[in-house]
């Protein structure tokens, strides 16, 4: 079907903007909001509609999209009263000691079913982190990609390998094996383990760490 001036226009500023918002994080990585606006101009874009599909696919998360669940901001001070060993323990432990907001992610209407997906990864993104093992250094922080790539298709993380790849290649290069080893780990976890995206975590976050890594099939 061909599309009309009107939704051709809005692709390709979509694009421009995207374009744009890759451009600056190839440039530097941190820039954090750089990250949200590269997702943000590929919201109407076929490989976020298939991303949507393939999580959809999923009866346990569609019925987490069905009920559009959402939770209030963790309470860590409460969280690290949780007994140890536990999730809720672990998780603000992680939090507190990297000095991490547990509210950092940017905010989106949710509007449908895509844009809530979106901000519930964004919003589970530390949980993941934790339940995963994966550290918060480049490598980490790509690897949890890799993992969120091979069970979402999010293009997002696609993007995001890409430029950890080529910056690394480019810029220090004598780090690539650790990158690329990062990148296969969590990819084949990805694909082994249970959808992350399905879990509602905050239900149940005296359960223990272990107990949740044995249930999902994640090995650290």
């Amino acid at each position: 079907m061909m599309r009309s001036f009107k939704e051709l226009r809005r692709f390709n500023l979509d694009s421009l903007q995207t374009l744009k918002a890759i451009l600056t994080l190839l440039r530097d990585p941190s820039q954090t909001e750089s990250v949200y606006d590269v997702e943000d101009g590929l919201c109407n874009t076929e490989a976020m509609k298939a991303a949507t599909e393939k999580m959809m696919s999923i009866p346990e998360i569609a019925q987490l999209v069905r009920d559009r669940y959402i939770v209030p901001t963790p309470d860590l001070a409460k969280l690290l009263l949780c007994p140890d060993g536990s999730l809720g323990k672990a998780y603000a432990n992680y939090i507190t000691g990297f000095g991490f907001d547990p509210d950092f992610y940017r905010k989106m209407e949710i509007k449908d079913d895509m844009t809530y997906l979106l901000f519930r990864l964004r919003q589970t993104h530390d949980i993941w982190h934790v339940v995963a093992g994966f550290s918060v250094d480049v490598a980490g922080e790509i690897g949890i990609k890799a993992f969120e790539l091979a069970q979402t298709h999010r293009p997002l993380s696609g993007i995001l390998i890409a430029g950890a790849f080529l910056q690394t290649l480019l810029k220090s290069p004598r780090d690539l094996e650790i990158l690329l080893s990062q990148i296969s780990r969590g990819y084949q976890l990805g694909l082994r383990a249970k959808p992350f995206l399905a879990q509602r975590w905050e239900e149940h976050w005296e359960k223990p760490l272990a107990q949740w890594r044995e249930e999902l099939g994640v090995t650290v």
